[in-house]
């Protein structure tokens, strides 16, 4: 898994050159791979990795991503509360920011309470406002829902699938949702635009990706993570490299529940993404675990916090029964902090460790 997440982060200076010509019209037949090693597999070639990960990291540094995409070929691992409490920290530390759910589950959407927009359309007609925005060129402004303080929603809709097999056959269709909702938004309306992903491939994945070219990947510690990750990288990530630059911008664990002294999953995916070359360098302070710390851990001697993002009922229940943000639901949480990290991300464009 984390050869496979090395090797792709490894690509994004030598790719971001290449030509660009015809982009938008090549996409459309991108064929994506199948994934072809186990995880046993890739932890065996990881062996001959180079370490060239500090040259890779200085090429980001330049960076500043003002959209992102929050995705990961798996359900159930986080991406929509990740999408939204971030979202909800980029517009509370800036002015405006818009989420934008592109899951036709459409669980952000109907949890923030818009179950009417979800389905029969946003502009209280009827209308599919997924289909008007992005085939049919409709102004977005018109769907768009406060969600708390400065963070707008455009919502999800039931037939999003539809707009999907519509965009299969549209001219420029993995561009749509950045010629016709992100560029006309983002700077004039909004300081940052993050986009819940669908948890399969597809052409609202592509159009996602194309339109932020930054991906943040959720992850939980159950079983199937590392499957989820491999599968992300392996059909999403870089077919998609090979048309447009596309950086991961953090991986990210939340839901740590265990102690990392001991043999349980937290530990399994804390270690698998905190040890290796390429993959350390995006996880975030709030979940970093350095070398030293592991041989404290190893050693019976780690005494230091606990790594996050953390389990909290107020996650849950702040979206599931309240509708709204951890934020807005309560202030006193110790995991906003996290979000904050996050936000602080994607303002800054990498990852920047704690000295």
């Amino acid at each position: 898994m984390a050869t496979v997440l090395y090797q792709t982060l490894k690509n994004q200076s030598t790719t971001s050159t290449s030509s660009t010509v015809s982009t938008v019209s090549v996409l459309s037949t991108v064929a994506f791979l199948s994934v072809v090693s186990t995880l046993e597999k890739l932890k065996e070639l990881s062996t001959v990795v180079s370490g060239e990960a500090t040259d890779m990291a200085q090429s980001n540094t330049s960076k500043t991503p003002r959209a992102v995409c929050v995705g990961i070929l798996k359900g159930g691992f986080g991406k929509t509360t990740t999408a939204l409490n971030l979202a909800r920290e980029l517009a509370h530390r800036n002015e405006k920011a818009l989420l934008v759910d592109l899951d036709d589950n459409g669980h952000l959407t109907l949890n923030l309470g818009h179950r009417d927009a979800y389905q029969n359309g946003s502009g209280g007609d009827n209308e599919n406002h997924a289909e008007a925005v992005l085939v049919n060129e409709a102004d977005p402004r018109d769907y768009i829902v406060n969600v708390a303080g400065g963070l707008d929603l455009f919502p999800s809709h039931a037939d999003l699938e539809g707009v999907e097999s519509t965009l299969k056959d549209a001219v420029q269709g993995s561009a749509r949702l950045k010629q016709h909702l992100v560029e006309p938004l983002l700077g004039e309306d909004y300081d940052y635009v993050v986009i819940d992903c669908p948890a399969n491939r597809g052409k609202l994945n592509d159009n996602a990706m194309f339109a932020t070219g930054n991906l943040i990947i959720p992850l939980r510690p159950e079983l199937g993570y590392e499957t989820g990750l491999d599968n992300t990288v392996n059909r999403l990530v870089k077919p998609a490299r090979r048309y447009f630059d596309l950086d991961i911008l953090a991986v990210v664990p939340s839901d740590l529940q265990r102690r990392i002294d001991q043999a349980t999953l937290d530990q399994e995916l804390l270690k698998e993404i905190t040890t290796r070359d390429g993959v350390a360098s995006k996880v975030p302070n709030f979940a970093y675990i350095s070398p030293e710390d592991w041989e404290a851990t190893e050693a019976g001697e780690y005494d230091d916090g606990l790594p996050g993002i953390r389990h909290r009922d107020a996650i849950n229940n702040s979206l599931r029964d309240a509708n709204e943000p951890l934020r807005d639901f309560d202030r006193e949480c110790d995991q906003l902090a996290a979000y904050d990290e996050l936000a602080q991300i994607v303002e800054q464009g990498e990852v920047i460790r704690d000295e």
